[in-house]
């Protein structure tokens, strides 16, 4: 399977909507697989690595709702529950089990996708390769070292977790408050501390900073060649 295609489960009792459900999002290009109740839906979890869950809360045997609070105890895939059921306390209920969205029936096959992306925009990250070339340094994030021509230089964790982040959306500008976040530091001058020393184990010249950049009045840039 393409690494880039997102794999959904549609669990719904109702032949028609589920089938209605696999026709569209496989339009949109999603690998789809259907299940029926939820002991259906959860023989395929136990053996497929689901990138989300689309449940029926009203299904007979174990309801949606009942499934999901089990689901979530050992589980992080995000669940969007599909019921006919509207009302506030509904949806409340659904959101309390530990659903990650929830939409009333009937509804637009379009809302549903854009909840989907939504969804996983959020809790897919890129997966960055073991090595990354920044210039003439490599940097291994999984050794929490970078390598120039002459010499392997050993970073943080701290140091890690900055450059994680950084190198996840190359060019963003990231403010002192956004790295203070990341590395859970309040103090604006360590941070500064904190990215000098990085330029040192990654520039060729640091006094003159070709990646890691400060952008003036707003932060930190890290750029990729």
């Amino acid at each position: 399977m393409n690494n880039n295609v997102f794999h959904i489960l549609v669990v719904d009792d109702d032949d028609r909507i589920r089938e209605l459900v696999k026709q569209y999002l496989e339009e949109n290009n999603f690998l789809v697989t259907t299940a029926i109740d939820a002991f259906d839906a959860k023989k395929k979890l136990d053996i497929i690595k689901f990138d989300i869950v689309i449940l029926d809360i009203m299904m007979p045997g174990k309801s949606g709702l009942t499934f999901t609070e089990e689901f979530k105890k050992t589980n992080s895939t995000p669940i969007v529950l599909l019921t006919a059921k509207g009302e506030t306390v509904d949806r409340i209920k659904g959101l309390e089990t530990g659903a990650d969205d929830y939409l009333s029936k009937p509804f637009e096959p379009k809302e549903l996708l854009l909840r989907i992306k939504n969804i996983l925009n959020k809790t897919k990250k890129p997966v960055l390769p073991n090595e990354i070339y920044i210039g003439n340094s490599i940097i291994n994030l999984k050794k929490l070292q970078i390598k120039t021509e002459k010499k392997t230089i050993r970073i943080n964790p701290q140091e890690k977790k900055i450059l994680e982040k950084m190198l996840e959306v190359p060019g963003k500008v990231f403010s002192r408050h956004d790295i203070g976040k990341i590395i859970n530091i309040s103090k604006e001058r360590t941070i500064d501390v904190m990215i000098t020393r990085l330029r040192q184990k990654i520039e060729t010249s640091p006094k003159n900073p070709k990646y890691l950049q400060t952008i003036r009045g707003s932060g930190y840039a890290l750029w990729i060649e």
